[in-house]
């Protein structure tokens, strides 16, 4: 299989497990409000071996890179900080940074000494390296606010680090772009455009069921407190809240998230209270698999759209 053959051949393959993996974390997400970590694992696996046979023909040093950066995505998906945080807390930490700051320093000096390109320092790895700050950041800023979303940011980047072949024909300008640009990056802008859909399918029920209100008719729906152990929302009643109470935020699993849900209904129908407002609980995920088709198809759509401007 020639160099031109085996990245054509990776984008395809990598095309169908990012959207196949991505709508089956969805699904999981949706349901279970649980993503295994094998899924993951076994995702990343994948991405590491198709990489490394697109980066093959370029001698060891692609290789090598290739490997260091296989590596700092794996890391995100093995609990080894378990392992190692007995012998001190902040080990973990440290060792992540140092695992951060001394692949940069390996891709900069590499970059500067033998360049970037086929030979030097392949142009995916530099892409999985932005995506994986991608995703590990997104996820320390609260912007991506549970562990499988920044997972799947990380993980997408490998398996899929530039798609410039969109399936449908996309403008010149975007297309060019789409080129050099990470696939993490086109999938993260995706998700948040298409993000701006939910508040308007949310006014468009609430409308038609003549319960709209503002603002809370932008970002929620009016639900029976006798169904609120039933349903994955947060609670918007007996008064309107915007953000995430300290109790909503210590939640960390499907089970504590549905008994803190039962006891409030009980508190709710003590009080004589029949339906309230709440929030959907909509996993990014979810947005990432829509997504994820979105950027196979078309690629990046903020690009599509400023290119038709």
């Amino acid at each position: 299989m020639s160099g031109l053959d085996a990245v054509g051949a990776s984008e395809i393959l990598g095309g169908m497990l990012v959207v196949g993996g991505l709508a089956y974390a969805a699904w999981k997400d949706w349901r279970t409000r649980e993503v295994s970590d094998r899924l993951w694992q076994l995702l990343a696996a994948a991405g590491a071996l198709l990489g490394l046979v697109v980066v093959a023909p370029g001698g060891w040093l692609p290789e090598v890179l290739w490997l260091l950066v296989s590596g700092l995505v794996l890391e995100h998906l093995i609990p080894w900080d378990e392992w190692v945080e007995g012998w001190s807390e902040s080990l973990p930490g440290a060792l992540e940074v140092s695992a951060y700051v001394g692949l940069l320093a390996v891709l900069g000096y590499a970059s500067f000494r033998v360049g970037v390109g086929t030979e030097g320092v392949p142009v995916i790895v530099l892409a999985v390296y932005v995506g994986v700050v991608l995703g590990r950041g997104l996820f320390e800023l609260g912007v991506l606010y549970g562990g499988a979303d920044a997972k799947a940011v990380i993980v997408v980047a490998l398996l899929l680090p530039i798609d410039g072949h969109p399936l449908l024909p996309v403008p010149p300008a975007a297309a060019l772009g789409l080129s050099i640009y990470p696939f993490a990056l086109t999938l993260v802008m995706d998700a948040a455009l298409l993000g701006a859909a939910v508040p308007i399918g949310l006014a468009v029920r609430n409308i038609a069921r003549g319960e709209f209100s503002f603002p809370q008719g932008f970002t929620g729906y009016m639900l029976a407190v006798s169904d609120l152990p039933h349903r994955f929302v947060w609670l918007r009643d007996p008064t309107f809240r915007s953000a995430l109470t300290e109790e909503e935020l210590a939640v960390e699993t499907a089970a504590e998230d549905q008994a803190l849900r039962a006891r409030q209904s009980k508190e709710l129908e003590a009080s004589g209270v029949a339906r309230v407002w709440v929030t959907p609980q909509i996993p990014f995920v979810i947005l990432l698999a829509a997504g994820a088709v979105a950027a196979v198809l078309w690629g990046n759509l903020v690009f599509d759209l400023a290119a038709l401007l």
